[in-house]
């Protein structure tokens, strides 16, 4: 979700706005409208799940695209409008005569609160000790988004959840091919290529998005580039949604999707990405991304890291001696420190001076972790190096060691 107008609230009191959803034929008499439970006018097969805080611009562009699928399955738009002030819902309500014709029906709620819902304390305990104060006024302009789309999950009724940011477009073949897609992978994220909008920004970020291997999506979850599929990409059944757990409603600053992504991955979900680019997926400042901190990011890595990785080896070597290794290092429990058998490196210098010293340590005498070249080093490996940094030199190095990704090491960079 994002944000495209720095407005703000005008303060009035809460007034929560109940949904209204276009039928077609009959509805249903007690007008349930949530969770796949209320009695809809006919079974919905796939529901488009978009949150929405003052995205005025965007919109036209972005239910356009979903009047433009090619999916001829039932449809219905669920939009959960969270405290706009930019007239974002009423231009929701201007496309129902256009969506009614294209036989998506639709379902709407909202608020208009001084300031969008979901300010909180964090569910996730690992976010509670990370999340900082944040007083950088782009940041503080960003909405927390977990409630919203929490919102727009429960008040939809299909089978299949397609979730969609209001700033992006969807292409139209983006639908019925993951839904495809998930047929044979009930218990799996469903993402896809994108396009990224204006072209050339964040370019290492989307060729990494586009162009890591299936096998890569399971891979490299670890890297701080976050989920391997990204969260507007996402297709998924609403069974796996509800046996996964909702969205974490901690506020400004919580990474609901990687939390999210996480929770599905560490619960046996596949991930499958469509090798065919089906979103434009937009760039800018007012992205609800830049409010997330690196820090955060950062603790929820090596928390993830270490249960999912570092816990099951007996010993293993980290592949950089410079900032990141080290860092990587004291962030770790001081049992799996001790499995710390060397760090790597190609820096001549480092190398030299044999060892690194853990000068923070209460031990006595500090610990002392060898230093070594990359190929006097042992495997497993947890690599803090940025790969496509390096005109391929790293890259490479790594690939001269007949390694496997996965079993023999596993990208932190």
């Amino acid at each position: 979700m994002s944000t495209c107008s720095l407005e703000h609230p005008n303060g009035q009191k809460a007034e929560s706005l109940p949904a209204k959803r276009l039928c077609k034929g009959e509805c249903a008499q007690d007008g349930s409208v949530g969770g796949g439970g209320g009695k809809a006018s006919r079974a919905v097969e796939v529901s488009i799940v978009i949150p929405v805080h003052n995205a005025s611009c965007w919109l036209d562009e972005c239910l356009q695209g979903i009047v433009d699928q090619d999916y001829t399955g039932s449809m219905e738009l669920s939009v959960y409008d969270d405290a706009s002030t930019d007239g974002s819902r009423a231009i929701v309500e201007g496309w129902r005569e256009r969506l009614e014709r294209r036989g998506v029906s639709m379902v709407i709620s909202g608020h208009d609160s001084a300031q969008p819902r979901g300010v909180g304390h964090a569910k996730n305990q690992a976010v509670s000790r990370c999340v900082c104060i944040v007083t950088d006024p782009m940041l503080i302009s960003s909405p927390p988004v977990g409630h919203a789309k929490n919102q727009a999950v429960s008040q939809s009724s299909g089978k299949y959840l397609c979730f969609q940011d209001a700033d992006d477009v969807m292409m139209p073949q983006r639908i019925h091919l993951q839904y495809e897609a998930c047929l044979f992978n009930s218990t799996s994220l469903i993402g896809c290529q994108v396009r990224r909008d204006p072209e050339g920004s964040t370019e290492r970020y989307t060729r990494w998005i586009n162009n890591i291997s299936q096998d890569q999506l399971s891979t490299q979850v670890y890297t701080s580039h976050g989920p391997t599929v990204i969260m507007p990409t996402w297709f998924c059944s609403r069974d796996w949604f509800q046996r996964v757990g909702t969205f974490d409603e901690g506020g400004k600053g919580v990474p609901e999707d990687l939390l999210w992504f996480y929770q599905s991955v560490g619960q046996g979900g596949g991930v499958v990405r469509v090798d065919q680019c089906l979103l434009v997926y937009r760039y800018h400042q007012q992205a609800a991304t830049h409010s997330v901190l690196e820090e955060t990011i950062w603790n929820l890595r090596v928390a993830f890291l270490q249960e999912r990785v570092i816990n099951q080896w007996e010993s293993f070597t980290i592949w950089n001696a410079g900032k990141q290794g080290r860092k990587l290092y004291r962030c770790l429990s001081s049992s799996n420190q001790k499995k710390v058998r060397a760090f790597c490196d190609v820096d001549e210098n480092k190398i030299k001076k044999g060892f690194y010293t853990y000068e923070e340590s209460k031990e006595r005498p500090k610990p002392q972790i060898p230093v070594l070249h990359y190929r006097d080093a042992s495997p497993p490996y947890i690599i803090c190096v940025k790969l496509d940094m390096t005109g391929g030199v790293f890259e490479e190095n790594l690939k001269s060691l007949h390694l496997e990704e996965g079993v023999d090491y596993y990208h932190f960079n």
